[in-house]
């Protein structure tokens, strides 16, 4: 219930259609290529991690009681989201990481973490009149820790290296050679991130974040205090504004911090009504939106400039596939601004939002 509101001065009509998506556009899209094959299986196809490449087109896997892989792509004559196959031994994507050439994903199991790769797909030839795709084996690299879950891994800006994180280390892919190594011993708590100065940060001990410098391998333990906020639980979201490199951070109970590795931590710009917050993306006007909430997540938005949170209510899709969102486990934002929230339930849909565009 948004706090904000008095619903006894509303109609019920208020009430109702106030409590789903307020502003923008939503369009759930199935886990396949409509009229042409079928969705992943229903209890395989919690979509749980995603990333797009260069091209804006949209990598992802799914967990449940198998975990896919799978490429969206809605540039030009496509409009598809294709199934490239099973990952052995694995039941949960907790990272996809697109390089230049192929991309790799970071998959849990009962033997622990592993990482697979596979190729880029290229752009069909046509998906309205003649089509077709290709389905390559996965490259199997290896166990990232013997014994150890992976808990989240992340690119940077040039699409070379990935940095990721184990119950107990740190670890860097060479996204081209398609090679990975143990860098030292870190706690894996939380979702990780990546600068523009080629910096790595992840919640370490005591309320302070790790620092990693790829270039140099170096890893700072405790090397930034995090601001004073709830961060126990290890709820950690980060989302990056690709046009100032400024990142955001949320803690455990929805507050929202900006940090520049110059400037450090910003007071905190706001709380969401729901929490935790589940994920969130920076589009290219500056504008942050994400996923909060248990059970049934609200989608909220913060505006840089005027330097507000609102909550945009439960998602919504009208436009030919009816649905409404519960869960949101992941999102990455497409070449136009748009952006893909993956949703983390049975019979995973890929939601495209459209943000409002504001008046000039």
């Amino acid at each position: 219930m948004n706090k904000n509101i008095d619903y006894t001065k509303l109609s019920w009509r208020d009430i109702h259609h106030g409590a789903f998506l307020s502003e923008g556009r939503m369009i759930a899209f199935p886990t396949c290529f409509p009229g042409a094959s079928t969705p992943i299986i229903a209890d395989e196809s919690r979509i749980t991690a995603l990333a797009v490449n260069s091209e804006g087109d949209v990598y992802g896997g799914t967990s449940g009681k198998a975990t896919h892989l799978f490429v969206a792509m809605f540039r030009g004559v496509t409009g598809a989201v294709f199934d490239m196959g099973v990952v052995k031994d694995a039941d949960h994507c907790v990272a996809v990481c697109c390089g230049n050439r192929g991309f790799i994903a970071c998959v849990n199991g009962p033997k622990g973490g592993q990482i697979v790769a596979q190729s880029l797909q290229g752009l069909p030839f046509d998906l309205i009149q003649e089509w077709g795709f290709f389905r390559p084996d996965f490259e199997y690299l290896g166990t990232a820790a013997e014994g150890e879950r992976i808990v989240h891994a992340v690119a940077d800006d040039s699409r070379k290296t990935a940095v990721g994180v184990t119950d107990n280390h740190l670890f860097t892919i060479d996204l081209d050679a398609k090679r990975f190594e143990i860098i030292g011993n870190v706690k894996g708590v939380g979702k990780i991130a990546a600068n523009t100065q080629g910096n790595y940060f992840g919640l370490d001990e005591g309320d302070t974040l790790w620092q990693f410098n790829a270039s140099e391998k170096k890893l700072n333990r405790r090397q930034l205090a995090l601001p004073k906020a709830a961060w126990r639980k290890g709820n950690l979201q980060w989302a990056k504004n690709p046009g100032n490199g400024v990142l955001y951070v949320a803690d455990d109970e929805g507050r929202l911090f900006a940090f520049d590795e110059g400037g450090g931590f910003s007071e905190c710009l706001g709380q969401t009504d729901l929490f935790p917050i589940k994920t969130m993306s920076v589009t290219h006007d500056g504008r942050l939106f994400g996923a909060c909430g248990e059970e049934m997540s609200h989608i909220f938005s913060y505006h840089p400039g005027r330097k507000e949170i609102r909550d945009l209510g439960i998602a919504l899709s009208t436009i030919e596939r009816r649905r409404y969102g519960y869960l949101f486990a992941d999102s990455v934002v497409g070449s136009d601004g748009e952006i893909f929230f993956g949703e983390d339930d049975d019979l995973g849909h890929l939601w495209i939002y459209f943000p409002k565009i504001e008046m000039a």
